[in-house]
């Protein structure tokens, strides 16, 4: 199979782009999300329409943020959307007159980076990403594992705190309330407010209080050396850590590879989770390791993996 499209839906814009068998990306167009589902499935078709204009497209690959069923057709839940049971494959078919697979935004990005990105080379890959929000995919065997029902690698939301954090999802302690860039914000402000003499440059990128400071100033602080923001990070990867050991248990993956906004910041968290997952790993000196890998293709993950995907039917 030829050329096809790949779409990747956020929270504020929707990214389609013409995508060629070597994963790279020969045309992009970038529309608004609208507050709608009716809306934003009109939205998906124009965006395939425009920026597959002028190309031969066999088929299109969506990445929606949700429960996507086994036949990967309808999205059964998606949490910032307004889809219960959605039938997005059909709606969207009916409008672009092309074949059409729905795939989880977060296993989309795990096969982009497998085939195209840092997981090349490795059959079997575990893939995080650390976003504002924590999602994952898993490819054993060299075939991406979605479970029977289609909702597999819903990492975010295993319990690793007893009755913790109370979680978006409606449960508590879930990992993502611990490792995220949600949680990475909520350990900054919780450590400007108690120890204000350590955050003196934190505190300085925002108003003066810890309430105003954002993600972009703990990463800037982090960069600068400012005690409180370094800590948050370390904070943040001893609890990524941690549970990459868990998974090690249950998956023995050759790498995990991490992604997401989190991990833009490179070796400033990456080299305190590889510490807290050797740390964690149970056996850590008796059996070989996994590599933890920083992501390849950014951004591009979501939509090239979800055009590879809709090539392979």
């Amino acid at each position: 199979m030829g050329l096809t499209i790949g779409v990747d839906i956020g929270g504020t814009k929707i990214a389609a782009g013409v995508v060629d068998e070597e994963g790279t990306i020969l045309e992009t167009c970038k529309v608004p999300t609208p507050p709608t589902s009716e809306a934003l499935t009109e939205a998906i078709a124009d965006a395939v329409r425009s920026v597959g204009a002028g190309h031969q497209i066999e088929a299109v690959g969506i990445g929606a943020a949700g429960y996507v069923d086994e036949k990967r057709a309808t999205v059964l839940f998606a949490p910032n959307i307004n889809w219960r049971h959605e039938p997005l494959k059909d709606n969207v078919e009916q409008r672009v007159g092309l074949p059409v697979v729905v795939e989880n935004d977060a296993n989309a990005a795990a096969w982009g980076e497998y085939k195209f990105g840092a997981g090349q080379g490795h059959s079997d890959v575990i893939c995080i990403t650390l976003g504002t929000g924590l999602g994952g995919g898993i490819i054993i065997g060299n075939k991406l594992r979605r479970g029977r029902f289609g909702v597999a690698a819903e990492f975010g939301h295993i319990r690793v705190v007893p009755d913790g954090l109370l979680c978006g999802c409606g449960s508590q302690g879930c990992w993502e309330q611990y490792a995220s860039g949600r949680a990475l914000l909520r350990y900054a402000r919780q450590r400007a407010f108690a120890t204000p003499e350590n955050a003196t440059i934190l505190l300085g990128l925002g108003d003066g209080t810890s309430e105003g400071i954002e993600g972009r100033h703990v990463s800037e602080a982090a960069r600068q050396g400012c005690p409180v923001a370094v800590d948050s990070f370390r904070e943040l990867a001893r609890w990524a850590g941690a549970g990459l050991a868990d998974l090690a248990s249950l998956f023995d993956p050759s790498a995990f590879i991490v992604g997401g906004g989190v991990s833009d910041e490179g070796e400033l968290v990456l080299d305190p989770i590889r510490k807290s997952f050797r740390r964690w790993l149970v056996g850590n000196q008796w059996r070989p390791h996994a590599q933890v890998l920083a992501a390849q293709l950014g951004g591009k993950a979501g939509l090239v993996g979800a055009a590879d995907l809709a090539r392979q039917g």
